[in-house]
């Protein structure tokens, strides 16, 4: 099959259907891989994704699983299809610069535990995507930040950006990004796509350049719930070289996309859903909560804590971890850093111990909490944030409206601060087409719950299967 019209054809499915194809054999890796690569060429120059591109090794990897699939060993739904990888998880032999200037250079002697894990089960990396400096909340400025596919003059999210716009503009068929704030749902919820944040634990961090420990989050990014879940199936999972992996076992993600949702129950906090938030969104949620009705949910009453200090604690409970993370470097090198970068390290080098306890203590308190509603119900229907897509320009008042920066942390911050799980799913559009999302929380553990539900509203909705509309004179 040429390979432009391999392009046109299969670009925007999803992972989970490009699976299908693989194993039948009706396409081939090599091909599905060389289109991907040419798509990337065509199309990247302007959008930005990719720091570095592994053709190379991405055509030797799609061969090799042809090969293996036709003689009989396909390793699963992750055989032959190709991904993209956060910049900041290690590739073995490849530059890993986690957004900055000062590692541009450094090639890691061994693979991330999820990138060897979805090298095990068969994916093909196309190469290395874009984030903001040490995956905080801005980029170097020595770095062009990747551009919205949607619209260049909308946000497309803050540090696992590149994973999303790389995802949503068809250059790779799903990525991995990592949340310590709302990293993977804002690019999820700003593309159109489904982004997991799992509980923390549930995912290996080990060979992941830190941010801040114990807020971080390694997760996928995909075009659906069930791709989502076949992604967090195969990097999930204890791993020894970090022992804050949990053992608990992990659940067949993609059985429970084929679930229903019948007696599940929903809970809704109108008043925290509702206070302040524009009424695109609200009308998203409503619609939202039709079809979980429709479909045999429970809608249930739901009183959520108060998160007006946890969202306040983040940032100086970040800031201290920041500073922890790069201690070997800062200010040692102090003068490769990027000015926000830089600025959130000396916040927390100067917090005094006592007040960082004072947050810890808070932030368990606000886990018990959270983990008692589970016990009510089984999934939080919340948004992702309160504003309608939001845009650059907006985007480069927050540093002058800290008002601002706590309502776009209000949904998603406190779920780092207590490690409980979220999905992120494509829920309606705006005015000017661009995408609207909202989020389910659920029990720590349960992310077998969110794919289950995930999947039951892209059924019966059409909202992920909508794509940026993507021109080049090199495609036509």
């Amino acid at each position: 099959m040429e390979t432009r019209a391999v392009a046109d054809a299969l670009h925007y499915l999803e992972l989970t259907e490009l699976a299908a194809r693989l194993e039948a054999r009706d396409i081939s890796a090599l091909d599905v891989t060389r289109a991907q690569l040419d798509r990337i060429d065509a199309l990247d120059r302007e959008l930005g994704s990719y720091v570095h591109v592994m053709e190379e090794t991405a055509i030797a990897d799609a061969k090799n699983a042809d090969a293996e699939i036709a003689h009989g060993r396909y390793r699963g739904p992750l055989h032959g299809v190709p991904i993209a990888l956060k910049d900041l998880f290690w590739t073995k032999g490849i530059p890993t610069a986690a957004g900055t200037t000062l590692h541009r250079d450094f090639r890691p002697g061994e693979d991330a535990t999820v990138v060897r894990r979805l090298k095990d089960a068969g994916a093909v990396v196309l190469g290395k995507v874009q984030l903001t400096e040490g995956a905080y909340s801005d980029h170097h400025p020595l770095v062009t930040p990747p551009k919205n596919p949607w619209n260049a003059a909308y946000w497309p999210g803050i540090s696992s950006s590149g994973s999303a716009v790389a995802t949503a503009a068809g250059l790779c068929f799903g990525s991995l990004g990592s949340d310590t704030g709302g990293s993977i749902r804002w690019p999820c919820a700003a593309n159109g796509l489904t982004g997991l944040k799992p509980s923390w634990g549930r995912v290996s961090r080990h060979g992941t350049f830190e941010l801040a420990a114990t807020l971080d989050h390694v997760g996928p990014i995909g075009r659906s719930a069930a791709d989502a879940g076949v992604l967090l199936g195969v990097i999930a999972g204890h791993d020894p070289n970090d022992p804050t992996s949990l053992f608990d076992p992990v659940p067949d993600y993609l059985a429970a996309a084929a679930q229903d949702v019948r007696g599940l129950r929903i809970g809704v906090d109108a008043t925290w859903n509702g206070d302040d938030v524009d009424v695109v969104t609200q009308r998203v949620l409503a619609d939202a909560i039709d079809v979980f009705r429709a479909l045999g949910a429970d809608i249930v009453s739901a009183g959520f804590p108060d998160v007006t200090q946890a969202i306040a604690d983040w940032a100086p409970n970040c800031a201290v971890e920041a500073a922890v993370a790069h201690e070997a470097t800062y200010p040692a090198h102090k003068d490769e850093y990027g000015p926000i970068l830089a600025s959130v390290i000396e916040a927390g080098r100067a917090l005094p111990a006592l007040d960082y306890q004072k947050i810890l203590l808070r932030r368990l308190a606000l886990r018990g909490r959270v983990t008692a509603l589970f016990e009510t119900i089984d999934l939080l229907l919340i948004p992702v944030h309160p504003f309608p897509p939001v845009t650059l320009a907006m985007i480069r008042t927050l540093g002058e409206q800290p008002d601002l920066v706590a309502k776009l942390q209000r949904y998603t911050c406190p779920f780092d601060m207590t490690g409980h799980p979220t999905i992120t799913l494509p829920g309606g559009a705006a005015a000017d087409g661009l995408p609207v999302a909202f989020q389910f929380v659920a029990a720590h553990l349960d992310e077998a719950v969110l794919v289950r539900a995930g999947a039951a509203f892209q059924r019966a909705t059409s909202w992920h299967r909508r794509h940026p509309s993507l021109t080049s004179r090199r495609l036509q």
